[in-house]
C-alpha cells in the first residue's frame, strides 16, 4: 500500500449507520472520507467522475442490492476496494457478496479499530474481514465454499493456465512476493499441498 492516504465513500441507506461510519472513518488516519450515500444510484453516479479507493457498501439499498451494486462499482472503477457493511451474519450471503468481487466483510457492530484494519487489509488485496465474520467462516461446514478475493481468483485462473509465478505478477503488474502470497493463501484455503492439487480441488467445486 504506497498511498499516504485513503479515499473512502461509505454507501448506506440508514442516516444512523450512514453517519456512524461516516464518523468512525473520519476518525482514522490517513483516511478521508470523500463522500457518502444512500442509494445504489448516488455511488455509481459518483462514481463515473471521481475516484475511490475504499466502498464501505450497505448490501442492502433501497433502489439494488449490495451484490448488484458491487459487481457494477468494479466494473466503473476495477481498481476500487469494496468491503460490504451489514448486520446479516449468514455465511451464505457473505459468500455471495465476496463472490461478486467484494473485497471484504464488516458487520455493522465493528468496532474502528477492526474498520480501520479491514480498509488497510483490502487496500493491501487481501481479504478483510471482521472478527466475527472470521468465526463465521471458520464454523461453516466443511463442503462450504472457501471464501477467496478477487486478485485470488485472478491468480487462480492463471494457475490453472499454466503461468508460472514470474508470468502472474507480470500480467496482473504485481511483485512476485504478491503472487507467492497469494498462492500460499490459495493452498492453505483449499486444504491442498501443491498447485496441482489446488487446481483440481477449484475444477471440482466449480472455481475455474
Amino acid at each position: 500500500m504506497n498511498k499516504q492516504t485513503i479515499d473512502i465513500v461509505v454507501v448506506d441507506d440508514h442516516p444512523v449507520v450512514l453517519q456512524g461510519f461516516s464518523y468512525m472513518v473520519q476518525q482514522l488516519e490517513g483516511i478521508v472520507l470523500k463522500a457518502s450515500f444512500g442509494t445504489s444510484e448516488g455511488i455509481l453516479n459518483y462514481l463515473l467522475q471521481n475516484q475511490a479507493d475504499v466502498i464501505l457498501l450497505d448490501i442492502n439499498l433501497p433502489d439494488s442490492n449490495g451484490i448488484d451494486t458491487c459487481v457494477e462499482i468494479l466494473k466503473t472503477q476495477p481498481s476500487c476496494k469494496v468491503i460490504a457493511i451489514s448486520n446479516i451474519d449468514e455465511y451464505s450471503i457473505i459468500q455471495r457478496m465476496l463472490d461478486s468481487g467484494a473485497s471484504g466483510y464488516l458487520l455493522k457492530n465493528a468496532s474502528p479499530e477492526e474498520l480501520s484494519e479491514c480498509i488497510r487489509l483490502a487496500m493491501d488485496g487481501n481479504l478483510a474481514l471482521s472478527r466475527q465474520v472470521e468465526a463465521i467462516i471458520s464454523r461453516s461446514d466443511a463442503g462450504e465454499l472457501p471464501a477467496v478475493t478477487r486478485r485470488e481468483k485472478e491468480v487462480l485462473s492463471l494457475l490453472a493456465q499454466g503461468q508460472r509465478t514470474g508470468e502472474i505478477a507480470e500480467t496482473l503488474f504485481v511483485s512476485i512476493p504478491t503472487v507467492e502470497s497469494h498462492r500460499r493463501s490459495l493452498l492453505q484455503k483449499f486444504q491442498v499441498a501443491n498447485v496441482a492439487a489446488l487446481i483440481y480441488k477449484a475444477t471440482e467445486m466449480k472455481y475455474l
